[in-house]
């Protein structure tokens, strides 16, 4: 057992599983529309895939050496909190509360209602934002049940999703091609700047590999962290990486670039390529599946945000958003979830949400890269039980990842960057407000 009470039970298949369950969501399915759209090029998709599996595993493998470090509820939070003080740590807080968590569980929501829409035929149009909210009221309502329940589900539904990305795979890599595509040279499409493309296609991407921060939380419960984490890190987001390409290859097996483009209902028209009409309404059940999983997972880690920042009374009507229901559940804290939610679902915009998530995360994400150099100075002789492989390289290239993402949010949608660094601002006079009013 560690310090802090922690079982060492978990090995590397363990925690390889925890990896590929934490990280694998709906964005493998639904990403190459908008990877698609903005590289006009299949094979700059694929290139896309690579660098960003790249930046995360680089990413993974830096903030691991934080976690086992500051082995501490609270992850990222208390890391940024001791590296550079109560303000920064409150903002990123304050962020996955306001921006992160809500986006994320609004845009599953919204693609959820656009493939069930789809598989039954129905008008889109305000019936979106309709399914949307019905999904959402369902999914807090089983978040509400206690951890047991909701625990239990994310357990079934990490197993059931990896069915339909197997399904496809398997049976799409062995069918006859429908269309034919080089994968050298990277090149973009017509009237597509190279640099602008690539860069919004991993934009796009990283959606995909959301989930990558935690990766190393699970090192306080490893028998051999310094062994098996950063074999755990590399070859579990590797697979991903590997299962992100190869779902994609098979895609522009079947449909051209130009089809692709911005159509949400790609996995589902493919599998009915290779299904046929019954078997790939199937399939796309069971990416419905999938989704209403990612979803559960987001929502069952979100409303522990705003509820762990009440118990510190750092939130407005703190003592209201403390308390528990029968079932020992947050359910107060998750009023915030839903609102905010609700409303980013009346968008009915899925990339415009996951771009904006992707932009206020890998912020914070680049300040915990620094971290670690900046802990290597300060508190040389700190208990590392695992140290990042490859330093300083490592860490170097996540860092310029995260510059290099954040660069391309910037240059694709700016306005949308401009909202994301405006809500991050808010926080600072509502973390003064609350100092003030503990003292």
């Amino acid at each position: 057992m560690d310090k802090n009470g922690l079982k060492r039970e978990v090995g590397l298949m363990g925690a390889l599983s925890t990896v590929v369950g934490t990280v694998i969501g709906a964005g493998v399915f639904f990403k190459i529309a908008s990877m698609a759209e903005r590289t006009g090029s299949a094979n700059l998709i694929i290139l896309a895939w690579i660098l960003a599996g790249t930046f995360t595993v680089a990413g993974g493998l830096t903030v691991a050496e934080l976690a086992t470090m500051f082995p501490e509820t609270g992850g990222a939070v208390k890391y940024l909190e001791k590296a550079y003080g109560g303000l920064v740590g409150y903002l990123f807080a304050w962020i996955q509360t306001l921006i992160y968590y809500p986006a994320s569980i609004a845009a599953l929501a919204i693609i959820w209602a656009t493939q069930f829409t789809n598989l039954f035929g129905m008008k889109q149009g305000d019936n979106i934002i309709f399914i949307s909210l019905i999904i959402l009221i369902s999914i807090l309502t089983l978040n509400s049940l206690g951890t047991r329940v909701a625990s239990f589900s994310q357990s079934l539904f990490t197993v059931l999703k990896l069915i339909p990305i197997a399904l496809i795979i398997i049976f799409g890599l062995l069918s006859k091609a429908e269309v034919h595509f080089s994968l050298f040279p990277f090149t973009a499409g017509k009237d597509i700047n190279f640099v602008t493309g690539l860069g919004g296609a991993i934009v796009a991407s990283m959606f995909a590999f959301d989930g990558w921060i935690g990766v190393g939380n699970i090192a306080g419960e490893m028998k051999h962290p310094e062994r098996d984490l950063p074999k755990a890190i590399i070859g579990g987001l590797s697979l991903i990486m590997f299962i992100y390409i190869a779902i994609s290859f098979v895609m522009l097996k079947f449909m051209p670039v130009e089809a692709i483009a911005g159509n949400k209902n790609t996995a589902s028209e493919v599998a009915q390529m290779i299904f046929g009409n019954f078997g790939g309404k199937l399939v796309t059940i069971g990416i419905l599946i999938s989704v209403y999983g990612a979803m559960n997972g987001y929502t069952f880690s979100a409303v522990r945000v705003p509820y762990a920042i009440a118990l510190e009374e750092n939130l407005p009507k703190y003592k209201f958003f403390q308390k528990l229901n029968r079932f020992s559940s947050p359910f107060n804290a998750s009023l915030i979830i839903g609102v905010m939610s609700s409303l980013m679902i009346l968008t009915k915009q899925f990339d415009m949400l996951t771009d904006l998530v992707i932009f206020v995360t890998w912020g914070f994400s680049l300040l915990l890269f620094i971290a670690v150099f900046k802990f290597r100075k300060t508190m040389p002789n700190a208990n590392r039980p695992y140290k990042v492989i490859g330093y300083p390289l490592v860490p170097i290239i996540a860092i310029v990842g995260a510059l290099y993402i954040m660069y391309s949010s910037l240059t694709t949608n700016f306005n949308l960057s401009m909202i994301g660094i405006g809500a991050t601002l808010l926080g600072i006079p509502a973390y003064y407000l609350t100092v003030k009013n503990k003292k």
